[in-house]
């Protein structure tokens, strides 16, 4: 029922933080706003699978 997802960083595109969430209470795709390392600032972050393999 949870599935691990991975927050990726929408101006440069690095993945920085991975977490799960419940298909069932949440159907939707979700931006958040995260600290990105890369660009050293708060930015949007969204959601993507990650590759089971």
């Amino acid at each position: 029922m949870r599935d691990l997802i991975k927050l990726s960083c929408e101006e440069c595109g690095r993945d920085n933080y991975t977490t799960d969430k419940n298909k069932r209470t949440m159907p939707e795709k979700f931006k958040i706003s995260k600290f990105c390392g890369k660009c050293r600032k708060h930015t949007s972050h969204k959601e993507g699978k990650i590759s089971k393999g």
